[in-house]
């Protein structure tokens, strides 16, 4: 037992640099959250400068915590950094297929698969945000380009079929993503019919003027 107080000084040293890392963790965790949040609401404001500048912001906290954590790979991996990740997967995605850009691989992002994946379906819920803001304007052949694009996330969502333990409560996201398509896809149907059924009136109207 003579040497306790040195182990003890090692421990407690330790305990308070881990604990130190994981305030700045949680600190640039809610910076990156905000800065992502911020980005996904400019690109549906079409403010696409806005949103590249805070996904570049995003991108450098990123950095920032992977280079703080490197040595508490627990904390990197605990869920509100994670969190936060996922965040940012999910902006840089929306960001780039609403500008109907190459979609974003996660190594150039920095992230880990779980996250990547995460991003991509709650990404789903964002563009079936943007089809219905868009519904507005009757520009159909982008609804049902970003519809396509939907089928295609949980097309290949529902073959990652891993322990959650692996994907990060993939499942989830996954059922998530298709309740949304499957919504998404009625509303732009019915809109569809909609616009037909004014035109198709249109015309009979047109031809009863022209028959007076």
């Amino acid at each position: 037992m003579d040497n306790l107080d040195e182990i003890g000084e090692r421990i407690h040293g330790y305990l308070d640099e881990k604990n130190t890392a994981r305030d700045v963790a949680l600190q640039n965790s809610r910076t990156l959250v905000r800065n992502c949040s911020q980005a996904i609401r400019a690109v549906h404001r079409n403010d696409r400068d806005l949103a590249q500048e805070r996904l570049r912001s995003a991108r450098d906290l990123v950095g920032k915590l992977r280079g703080l954590l490197t040595t508490y790979p627990d904390l990197y991996f605990a869920g509100y950094t994670r969190d936060a990740l996922k965040e940012y997967a999910e902006a840089s995605i929306v960001y780039a297929i609403v500008g109907n850009e190459t979609l974003p691989d996660p190594h150039d992002l920095g992230i880990e698969y779980s996250a990547y994946l995460g991003g991509l379906g709650e990404a789903a819920g964002e563009l079936r945000r943007r089809i219905l803001d868009i519904l507005r304007h009757d520009d159909m052949q982008e609804c049902e380009r970003l519809l396509e694009v939907m089928e295609d996330i949980y097309g290949f969502l529902v073959t990652v079929d891993y322990p959650d333990a692996l994907t990060g409560n993939l499942r989830r996201i996954t059922d998530m993503v298709r309740g949304v398509t499957e919504r998404t896809r009625g509303d732009l149907t019915t809109s569809i019919q909609q616009r037909e059924l004014k035109v198709a009136l249109r015309d009979v109207e047109e031809k009863l003027n022209r028959s007076l």
